[in-house]
């Protein structure tokens, strides 16, 4: 009987109703998994507003009520995903969450306005955002943390005007409006005694701007602790810079020592960064999947969990290990079935430049509307050399590499070829078709380059789509706008027509 189903018009009837049923019960498999891990979420937020401590850094700080939309942010960064998407991302942006409420809740047990614990603020050390964090990899008695990301960063993440009231404070304080908003937001959260005053000491860096040189000038004098200014080289390609390099991240461990007390610890530094090469060794697969036709872990799945990989969790917290294990294991099972990622892929795409902090779902919405694939991103291209974890002395000219190649300096700073030449050789190596060029209107660092992008990617046949936006100030450019950019190319260059036309114009000016 099996045979006789399997041919002719019963045959076909019969196996369309199997395989629709397998759909189903996989949609219903899918619908059940993100209805409970939303539920997680709920039980992270729960679990950490019940200590009354934040409870009352709640109601202190006005950048606190952004978190109120993090269910909203699950919701916007899984749409449109099925099967092992839906699980990497769940995965992977949950532990970030999760990372990121017991960080704050740090924060509000050290700050004096709030838990007052003096002593958990003596063995603080403060970073700025755009500080990786590997450095205090080698203080385990001592904390790391960054009161700028959570207040700043991660609050534009959550609410696309999240952090306007700190703009316009600034504004309202005489700095010219053109100012790159991150420095412009976090100065007028100093303004407005909106930071946590706390920490022992302080390590910043000359990340990448004139901007937020300004704002950590401004951001030491608020604190009024001791802070050392890592002066990472600008031309980090150029070999006659390393040792210089090699000597800043000497001296940044000799400042933490003695501000602190505290003496650098080769042996938990060594093993942490061994867990750091195997995260990175981890990505380096996925971004070897993503050179084949059925690409894995791309987009926000990539971009959103690797920064704080990269940048925060610095090899230090082993859940993040067990993690990328999980999101390995997911994305093999899916390429060795070949399971696509979107339900049309007609275009892949790298995504260069520094996204919109307002909009970090644009991906999700260009691979939904347009069936374009965000293979990778720039911010996801950096170091992933392996740091040696025997000598000393060269572990410390890995580590220099490490910091001249952060997330964004290393491409805004460095010259024509990588910021430039990279690009093309990264399209070649991922095999794409189209690069989606973030353009920051408050960022000058690559504005230089916009007529020799568009020279070269007429030489090498790749359709280039401008994409406005101001990072965190979506006054400036709306996320509608940002869509009707990519609309315009899609429709007059290259006639095509939205996979969902109700995806192509829409106005969530008023949403989170």
């Amino acid at each position: 009987m099996g045979k006789e189903l399997g041919s002719g018009r019963l045959g076909e009837l019969y196996n369309g109703k199997k395989a629709r049923k397998r759909r189903e019960w996989r949609g219903f498999k899918d619908t059940w998994y993100a209805y409970t891990q939303w539920l997680k979420i709920w039980k992270v937020l729960i679990k950490f507003m019940a200590k009354p401590r934040n409870i009352k850094g709640f109601f202190r700080y006005r950048w606190m009520l952004n978190y109120l939309a993090v269910p909203d942010f699950f919701d916007r960064h899984t749409e449109g995903m099925r099967g092992e998407q839906l699980r990497m991302a769940h995965t992977g942006l949950g532990l970030i969450v999760a990372d990121m409420c017991e960080m704050v809740n740090t924060v509000f047990k050290a700050d004096p306005r709030i838990g007052n614990d003096k002593e958990l603020s003596n063995r603080i050390v403060l970073f700025d955002e755009n500080m990786m964090s590997e450095i205090m990899n080698g203080f385990p008695n001592l904390q790391w943390v960054s009161v700028e990301v959570p207040a700043i960063y991660t609050s534009a993440m959550m609410n696309q005007t999240g952090v306007s009231h700190y703009i316009d404070v600034t504004s309202e304080y005489g700095v010219p409006g053109d100012v790159c908003p991150m420095p412009a937001a976090e100065l007028g959260l100093a303004i407005d005694d909106d930071f946590p005053l706390i920490g022992k000491c302080a390590v910043q860096c000359n990340t990448t701007c004139d901007g937020s040189a300004m704002g950590n000038g401004i951001e030491a004098r608020r604190f009024k602790i001791p802070t050392f200014q890592l002066a990472v080289p600008i031309r980090h390609t150029q070999e006659s810079v390393q040792e210089y390099a090699a000597d800043e991240i000497k001296n940044a461990i000799h400042f933490i020592e003695e501000q602190t007390g505290e003496t650098f610890d080769w042996d938990a530094f060594f093993a942490s960064m061994k867990r750091f090469n195997k995260e990175s060794q981890h990505a380096k697969e996925w971004l070897e999947i993503s050179r084949t036709p059925y690409p894995q872990v791309i987009g926000d799945n990539l971009a959103l969990y690797r920064y704080g990989v990269y940048q925060a969790a610095g090899g230090r917290n082993d859940d993040f290990l067990k993690v990328d294990e999980k999101l390995t294991a997911l994305a093999m099972q899916a390429f060795e079935r070949k399971a696509p990622v979107v339900k049309e892929a007609r275009h892949r795409a790298i995504t260069w430049g520094v996204q919109a902090a307002y909009y970090t779902a644009f991906p999700i919405w260009m691979q939904n509307c347009w069936g374009i694939v965000p293979i990778a991103d720039m911010l996801s291209l950096v170091s992933m050399d392996e740091i040696n974890t025997e000598d000393k002395e060269q572990a410390i000219y890995d580590l220099a590499h490490l910091y001249e190649n952060m997330i964004m300096r290393n491409r805004s700073n460095g010259g024509y070829e990588v910021g430039v030449e990279a690009l093309w050789r990264y399209c070649e190596y991922f095999n794409v078709d189209m690069v989606v060029m973030y353009t920051h209107m408050g960022c000058k660092a690559m504005s230089g380059y916009h007529g020799i992008f568009e020279e070269e990617a007429r030489k090498h046949g790749i359709h280039l789509i401008w994409v406005t936006h101001n990072l965190m100030k979506p006054e400036d450019a709306s996320r509608k706008d940002m869509r009707m950019e990519v609309n315009r190319y899609m429709r007059t260059v290259l006639r095509e027509e939205p996979l969902d036309p109700s995806l192509e114009d829409f106005d969530d000016a008023k949403c989170w």
